[in-house]
């Protein structure tokens, strides 16, 4: 096998489900301390984090990525054992082989080859690991930011190793990502027996009309690089699991994800003017005022990189690679990249298919890796190479 599938097949082996490392990160650590990266473990709370850079000025280059794994699901729905890598058939099958123990790979072996070519490169080169990307995300990303931040430790280019091609390797890159917004609305009403309904008050008959004109709206139309603002119900929650009792309350969870089209406090304004008006016009007919209570939670801002060096370096890469110019698209759930990307950095994702992550035997074409590592040094070399 390759150096960068044998990697991958190490990283494979270690059971790093969410939030457990599993020893992945010292095996990229201790392979970046021979090509002379500065290797520093960050822990907080229960997560393991990394922070390895190779220089000290700048223009830096960073690779992020996560080493946690989401749980397997029935292991007797899986061909293989799904922490025993296989290649089958040009294939690699594991868990975390899509998402993101491949990427990962491709990312140490590619700058294996490119210092080994450029001992001497320009600016620096870093790698932002965490393991607790696939669940809370509280202890990872965020918090190596943080840290970063408050020494003034900049990161100019950012490349996050997710998986961001359809069909063809290379035929997508991330160069954003829309921002998403959770809200929990509760109606307060009046518990009661059905056969009286003088002496109640239903919160979820409350609960319709606010549920038409959320749906009903239309919050933006997008633009050029984010489609329209969606808004989605997740969960509704209402009775007490009897037929003959009206509940006391109803909840409604909902989310956004929002384009730069719209901010956290027009979405926010504008679901409270529409739940009061609805709730107005049921009082009116009910002669009742309802009771609401509103909660929030912002899981992450919309972020852009606009065409410049990173992400003419990535196509330039991409199609001396494939063939091919891929799309830059901002489609998809949220990424690590939303904690980057604030500080200024340029953020991109890129990596190989996403057809099978999460998904019992998830796979990856074996080829594709090794392509992804020369992509990556691709990148490098145009970057930072002289």
């Amino acid at each position: 096998m390759t150096a960068t599938l044998e990697l991958a097949c190490e990283l494979i082996r270690r059971r790093s489900i969410t939030p457990e490392d599993a020893g992945c990160q010292a095996l990229m650590m201790e392979r970046l301390a021979h090509l002379g990266f500065h290797c520093e473990r960050l822990r907080f709370g229960e997560t393991e984090n990394f922070w390895a850079r190779r220089g000290t000025c700048a223009p830096l280059l960073a690779f992020a990525g996560h080493t946690d794994v989401v749980p397997t699901g029935p292991l007797a729905h899986w061909h293989s054992d799904p922490f025993e890598p296989v290649i089958h058939d040009g294939m690699l099958y594991g868990r975390g082989a899509a998402d993101m123990k491949g990427s990962l790979a491709a990312m140490v072996t590619a700058c294996e080859r490119f210092i080994s070519q450029h001992p001497g490169h320009a600016g620096s080169i870093g790698f932002l690991i965490t393991s607790d990307e696939e669940g809370p995300a509280h202890d990872g990303t965020v918090k190596v930011v943080e840290h970063l931040e408050a020494r003034h430790e900049k990161i100019d280019w950012c490349l996050v190793g997710e998986p961001s091609s359809g069909r063809e390797l290379g035929d997508t890159i991330k160069n954003g990502r829309r921002g998403s917004l959770h809200g929990h609305l509760t109606i307060h009403g009046v518990q009661g027996h059905v056969a009286y309904p003088h002496l109640v008050h239903n919160p979820i008959h409350a609960l319709g009309p606010i549920i038409t004109a959320l749906t009903d709206t239309i919050w933006d139309y997008g633009n050029e690089f984010f489609p329209p603002t969606s808004f989605q119900i997740s969960n509704v929650h209402g009775g007490t699991g009897a037929s003959n009792i009206v509940p006391g309350s109803a909840e409604l969870h909902f989310n956004f994800r929002f384009s730069t089209e719209s901010s956290v406090e027009s979405l926010q304004q504008r679901v409270q003017q529409l739940v009061e008006t609805a709730l107005l016009n049921e009082e009116v007919k009910a002669g009742y005022r309802y009771e609401h209570t509103l909660h929030w939670d912002l899981s992450g801002l919309p972020f852009l990189t606009t065409p410049g060096a990173l992400v003419e370096a990535a196509v330039e890469a991409i199609y001396a690679e494939t063939g091919f110019e891929p799309e830059l698209s901002t489609s998809g759930g949220t990424s690590d990249g939303r904690f980057i990307a604030p500080t200024g950095a340029q953020v991109l994702e890129f990596g190989p298919l996403n057809a099978t992550i999460h998904k019992v035997d998830e796979c990856v074409r074996a080829s594709d890796l090794d392509a992804l590592s020369r992509i990556y040094e691709g990148i490098l070399s145009r970057l930072l190479g002289r």
